[in-house]
């Protein structure tokens, strides 16, 4: 069995946020994806977040445009984030992903609007995207999706 390759982590500011960044944990293997985030204060990074969502994303075999998402553990705050994400993944790569969410928007800098969100979510999106193709998995392998 191969070995996988070690786990990528990086941070990006939370939108309009001064101190609060979120943190990315991405393991990308040659059948599977696991990410994980969550946001802290730049100066507290090791703070206890509360456990959020984690959704499982899988490709639609007949339906490439549509992949599948089932919720495995639900908190409410970061369930649609979580899933939205998911699937994503799921199209872009065409494999299962795994991801976990504990972000939270409180800290972001007016208070959590549905376009920061949006834009958190354009940011982890493109970054973590670029990261999966630079690894070389799935169908951004092939692709370049």
């Amino acid at each position: 069995m191969e070995a996988a390759p070690e786990p990528v982590q990086f941070s990006l500011p939370l939108p309009k946020s001064l101190d609060t960044r979120i943190y990315v944990r991405l393991s990308t293997q040659t059948k599977a994806i696991m990410l994980s985030l969550t946001t802290a204060p730049q100066d507290e990074p090791a703070s206890v977040a509360p456990m959020g969502s984690f959704v499982y994303g899988l490709p639609n075999r007949f339906n490439r445009g549509d992949p599948l998402a089932t919720v495995l553990f639900p908190h409410e705050p970061t369930v649609e984030f979580t899933t939205r994400l998911a699937k994503l993944l799921a199209r872009k790569t065409e494999l299962p992903v795994y991801v976990t969410n504990s972000v939270s928007f409180k800290n972001a800098g007016m208070g959590g609007t549905v376009e920061e969100e949006m834009e958190a979510f354009r940011d982890v999106a493109e970054q973590v995207t670029a990261r999966i193709k630079q690894a070389g998995v799935g169908a951004m392998a092939v692709n370049g999706n």
